[in-house]
């Protein structure tokens, strides 16, 4: 029989290591979210209902896209928040991006991302050029405003113009203190480029990124169409994920979105089975 003073040490004594346990294992849990545009037709439907789908796979935060913004930037808020998870990141389109800056306040999002140049500005290095000048611009009236901006990488970028390419344009002609990137790691490599050198080389100016896999077997191209897409689950390619969180860990890359632009299963079966895949590395 324990004596009563045996009785409270000993359940002190089980509720500090319970408390310590869930402190430790908090400490070591990555945090991860989803890029909406996985889940863009099923978001069209049922926006609340995938929202709690995802958070009840284990993921954290969301990043918007443009669809869901035919909700009004507090009720999508609030939404999302109703789910248990955050929306530190959204995605707005270039055309037009100034006046989307209110909206994404009003959302209560941190970084604000252009996803992609038009077209008519990836032939060439004036093309860059102009667009870096305008994301200084933007980056100045995302500060004012409490916001970051950042841009978000796909392969085009990496295409050769005498001896500079157009991300070495954008990372030149770009204020550090203005314009950051996120790191879209699936069209990193499909560029023919390494997700880890390329987080040494840039260091801090990287502040997010996509996680999102390749079918092995395929070349590495520079031209955005379809067949540079050989999109699968995180972990179940060819990326070596392990050494790119590690190294996303020494950079203080901020946050983390699984994104899969094309699934051949169920979108929410393939965050699943990403989230899991991401989970069981070490952290």
């Amino acid at each position: 029989m324990f004596s009563r003073r045996e009785f409270l040490a000993t359940g002190i004594g089980a509720l500090s290591f319970a408390f310590a346990t869930r402190i430790g294992l908090a400490e070591n849990h990555r945090r991860l979210g989803v890029q909406l545009y996985t889940v863009r037709k099923q978001a069209e439907s049922d926006l609340p209902g995938v929202l709690k789908q995802i958070r009840a796979i284990g993921y954290d935060e969301v990043e918007t896209y443009w669809n869901v913004y035919s909700h009004p930037a507090k009720e999508l808020r609030q939404m999302i928040t109703d789910a248990g998870l955050k929306v530190p990141s959204g995605h707005f389109d270039y055309p037009g991006l100034p006046g989307k800056l209110d909206y994404a306040r009003d959302l209560g999002v941190e970084y604000v991302i252009c996803p992609m140049l038009p077209e008519d500005m990836r032939d060439s290095v004036d093309g860059f050029a102009r667009a870096a000048d305008n994301f200084n611009k933007w980056g100045e009236r995302c500060r004012s405003m409490g916001m970051r901006f950042g841009f978000h990488n796909h392969n085009y970028e990496f295409r050769h113009f005498g001896e500079t390419t157009g991300f070495d344009t954008l990372v030149a002609h770009t204020d550090p203190k203005l314009v950051c990137f996120e790191m879209d790691c699936y069209w990193i490599t499909q560029a023919g480029q390494d997700p880890v050198t390329m987080l040494g080389k840039f260091g801090k100016r990287i502040r997010l990124l996509h996680l999102k896999d390749r079918k092995p077997g395929f070349p590495p191209s520079q031209q955005l169409n379809p067949a540079a897409e050989h999109f699968t689950e995180v972990g179940n390619g060819s990326i070596g994920w392990k050494k790119i969180l590690d190294a996303a860990k020494k950079s203080g890359i901020e946050h983390l979105f699984v994104e899969q632009d094309q699934t051949e299963r169920p979108p929410v079966e393939s965050l699943r089975i990403s989230y899991k895949n991401v989970e069981a590395l070490p952290s």
